[in-house]
């Protein structure tokens, strides 16, 4: 029999199967695909950003949604000694541009194999593929086992659920975790698909999809004017809106309002150095040196020809106008879309392009310290399945290996 069996064999449940098989404990590790670590084997494109070497202070940031639970667990397993572990498992690792670590190989099959190769030698650990868990048994307040969708029984005294989350569901993330969890007496928050991109009211030019700005500010607002996010830095657009960096962690922020039928506006700075009364100034003069300038193209004076299609779109001025012809209100709706760039956002992509999910177990039924069920005895829920996803680069992988560690060294 088994000492700990742990479901799903993602980050998380690789990370608290190498922990608990090196404290030699029995170890079971039931991975319903016909590989272990699919979803780590695509992340960040294939490259694997495992962590960020920032500050914990700056770290626990970007993480919700109560980073308060992580300090305990990071006070044990954090950036550092995770980069280490990895080290010692023969893989270099480059810490890159936003503190974001990867393997030196940029492979992120190198994570993987360095984590199966290392359980597969464990004589104490199985790694049982094609294993599909139809759900946990609980008797008197304790887990005391599994039951397979085969009918088959699995005992152990102690249980880690590590399915993840319902994003990538090609990769085995398709929910059974929370199922799982509320069917034993765990509450849930509801689930959005997180770190993706957002669409909007817009009609994109076709030239304009997959166009990246290098530096732009994105603000999140309600109608009423209340802010709700601002971010700094790359962004693309796609074919229903935009995406990139700053926009997969606004998601984070919009994801839930939309999904519940709030109105979202999405505003665009594409000048964010240069204050908008400065800016003003530059155009007046723009305007009056270049007065015999057709107007379409004196946008190259402001913008990347990549944009001027959307801006003639939004803009409503006379294509072959003289600059000289220009009027005060048509500039100021030149230097409004140039600073404020304002449209409704419409949804976010599915699970299907989400990172992450937001949501699942609430954080209040788990010790922070341990990852145990507060709820039932010896009942282990780490990764995806808790409520705490984070922002890109690096800090979700992070809180799945931390949790894995918790979880392996207490079970």
């Amino acid at each position: 029999m088994a000492e700990v069996i742990i479901v799903g064999a993602g980050a998380a449940g690789l990370m608290a199967a190498l922990f608990a098989g090196r404290r030699g404990k029995r170890v079971l590790l039931l991975e319903k695909m016909d590989q272990p670590g699919r979803k780590l084997r695509i992340t960040g494109k294939g490259r694997c950003n495992l962590t960020n070497t920032a500050t914990l202070k700056d770290f626990l940031t970007h993480v919700g949604s109560d980073p308060r639970f992580m300090r305990n667990s990071f006070s044990t397993f954090f950036n550092k000694e995770l980069m280490e572990l990895f080290e010692s498992l023969g893989v270099p690792l480059i810490v890159e541009r936003g503190d974001r670590v990867y393997p030196k190989s940029g492979k992120s099959l190198d994570i993987f194999l360095a984590l199966v190769q290392t359980l597969e030698a464990m004589p104490n650990v199985e790694i049982r593929k094609n294993c599909r868990i139809k759900s946990l048994l609980v008797e008197e307040g304790a887990a005391h086992g599994v039951l397979c969708a085969d009918g088959t029984v699995l005992h152990a005294p102690s249980i880690i659920l590590a399915t993840g989350g319902m994003s990538y569901p090609l990769t085995g993330s398709t929910g059974d975790g929370y199922q799982m969890a509320e069917a034993v007496g765990h509450t849930l928050s509801p689930r959005y698909p997180a770190l993706v991109h957002l669409d909007g009211d817009l009609k994109i030019p076709n030239d304009l999809v997959s166009f990246i700005i290098k530096n732009a500010k994105l603000t999140l607002s309600y109608p009423d004017g209340k802010k709700l996010s601002e971010h700094f830095g790359e962004l693309t657009f796609t074919e229903k809106g935009i995406g990139g960096p700053i926009v997969l962690s606004a998601s984070r922020i919009a994801t839930g309002p939309l999904h519940e039928g709030q109105k979202i506006l999405a505003h665009l700075d594409l000048k964010p150095a240069v204050e908008a009364t400065t800016l003003d100034k530059r155009l007046i003069n723009d305007l009056n040196s270049n007065g015999n300038r057709l107007f379409h193209d004196a946008l190259r004076m402001w913008l990347p020809a990549e944009l001027i299609p959307l801006a003639l779109q939004q803009l409503h001025i006379e294509h072959y106008k003289r600059l000289h012809q220009i009027n005060s209100a048509e500039r100021k709706r030149l230097l409004a879309f140039l600073k404020d760039f304002t449209f409704t956002l419409t949804g976010t992509g599915n699970y299907e392009e989400a990172i992450v999910t937001q949501g699942g177990v609430n954080l209040k039924e788990i010790n922070p310290k341990t990852m145990e069920s507060r709820l039932v005895k010896g009942l282990y829920i780490v990764g995806e399945v808790l409520d705490l996803d984070a922002d890109t680069g690096g800090y979700n992988l992070q809180v799945a290996f931390t949790t894995g560690h918790a979880a392996g060294i207490s079970c």
